[in-house]
């Protein structure tokens, strides 16, 4: 699926973040940035050693406690086909009272926003939060697109976000997210 929004297309497939072809893609980190499962095991893996050094020195020199929730930093892409892997950290999911959706929109928004100052053209993102940290997809899945349409609609420094999903299943609730929010 594939909608215009502002100057950028917004796209939506499924398959492997750690093959996506664009400027950045972005991590869904934990606050270490030493790597862990899903996909931020898959990209530290695939991305070489390169990526943890520099997740490394992004520790020691700015987030000596860990990446907050919501935050966002960069790194080179290493081995991947991305030239750059935007980390950042959304929430826990704990019952949606929280402030998670606060939280997690703003690891979209800080993502694109430091791909943005960076010159970057082109972002994939996964679907941040819904695998270990428990946050139920459909409802990211509403957070995750409205945020990057308020912003595609009032940035146009982008040409392209892609959402990579892993599964079908999940690509079938973004599409359905999409209609009721693009009205497609």
């Amino acid at each position: 699926m594939e909608v215009k929004v502002g100057k950028a297309k917004l796209r939506l497939l499924r398959g492997d973040i750690t093959e996506q072809e664009t400027d950045a893609i972005v991590n869904a980190a934990n606050p270490s940035l030493m790597g862990g499962g899903g996909v931020d095991g898959a990209i530290h893996r695939k991305g070489g050693p390169k990526i943890l050094e520099e997740c490394k020195k992004i520790r020691a020199s700015q987030w000596p406690e860990g990446l907050p929730t919501g935050k966002a930093v960069i790194t080179s892409g290493g081995n991947l086909k991305a030239r750059y892997v935007i980390h950042t950290v959304g929430p826990i999911w704990r019952g949606g009272n929280s402030g998670e959706p606060r939280l997690l929109a703003e690891a979209y928004r800080n993502s694109l926003a430091l791909a943005v100052s960076r010159g970057l053209k082109t972002v994939a993102f996964p679907s941040i939060s819904t695998g270990a940290y428990g946050y139920p997809i459909k409802e990211a899945s509403r957070v995750a697109l409205k945020t990057v349409k308020d912003f595609l609609e009032k940035e146009d420094k982008l040409d392209e976000v892609v959402f990579t999903l892993f599964s079908q299943s999940d690509l079938t609730i973004y599409e359905e997210a999409a209609k009721e929010l693009f009205r497609v």
